[in-house]
């Protein structure tokens, strides 16, 4: 009985390359706050008067100079999808037809790229909606310019004779004063036997006269409180001024305000609007 001719032994099929790990969720963008004044400490904002400035100033970033963190994490998931696209490929086309390989392991990591996917295309939304909610923000800061606003500020304006401000101590006095300073720092004048209650803010109004009676022209001072406690210890205080809004300016997302004071405030730190 002749033999049976032996049957060619089986090659192992070429072994595919490891898939690449799952990209990891990027974190949802972190809008940043704007600044704001201090509740326990004087506020001294400094002013940016340039002439050239218009009165109300762009945003300083927009989608043509700032990439997203959504825009980038889409580009890393796209390089992330061929690269598994390309794996996944040769492992099918190399596998033993009489043993397929298992699907689990690709099926799950292509569940897991689709999820990442999805939480891109939500923080795409989501800025998609901070943008616009930053515009419409943007025209209602126009809105202010020309008007009178009451913020916290050191920089008092004097207008026909008369500048108004305030302060809130916080805790209580027993005694405080103000004064009165012109830009060398020279005391123009001094206002003793100021309200001393804490948990308030009380309104000082200057009638414009020097400590020796004589008229001050018009223009911006600083004023500073002081405040001592029955320790003689000094009481901690915020100042605010009343001025008109000349400019609005928009440094990362925050709507600033220049003032015919000087100062230049937070948008969202104005006490009153009138």
């Amino acid at each position: 009985m002749p033999g049976r001719a032996a049957r060619p032994a089986r090659t192992a099929p070429p072994t595919p390359s490891t898939l690449p790990p799952p990209p990891t969720r990027p974190p949802p963008p972190h809008p940043k706050a704007p600044p704001r004044a201090t509740g326990n400490s004087t506020f001294s904002p400094k002013a940016d008067r340039s002439p050239q400035m218009d009165s109300v100033s762009a945003p300083s970033a927009t989608p043509a100079t700032a990439t997203s963190a959504a825009a980038q994490s889409r580009d890393k998931l796209d390089a992330d999808y061929q690269s598994f696209l390309t794996l996944l490929i040769a492992q099918v086309s190399n596998q033993d037809p009489l043993e397929p390989m298992d699907s689990t392991t690709f099926v799950s990591q292509l569940a897991q790229l689709t999820q990442v996917e999805q939480s891109i295309t939500t923080n795409e939304t989501l800025e998609k909606i901070e943008t616009r909610l930053s515009a419409a923000n943007a025209r209602d800061d126009a809105t202010l310019i020309g008007r009178e606003v009451l913020a916290p500020s050191e920089r008092v304006a004097l207008a026909d004779g008369r500048g108004v401000f305030s302060y809130a101590l916080n805790g209580e006095a027993k005694s405080v004063s103000a004064r009165i300073l012109a830009e060398d720092g020279t005391e123009l004048r001094r206002i003793d036997g100021l309200p001393v209650a804490a948990e308030a803010r009380h309104e000082v109004v200057w009638d414009g006269l020097d400590r020796e009676g004589l008229p001050v022209p018009d223009g911006s001072f600083t004023v500073e409180i002081d405040a001592i406690d029955a320790e003689e210890e000094p009481v901690f205080f915020t100042t605010y001024a009343e001025a008109q809004v000349e400019r609005v300016a928009f440094r990362d997302g925050a709507a600033m305000l220049q003032l015919a004071s000087g100062a230049e405030i937070a948008a969202d730190s104005i006490v009153s609007i009138r």
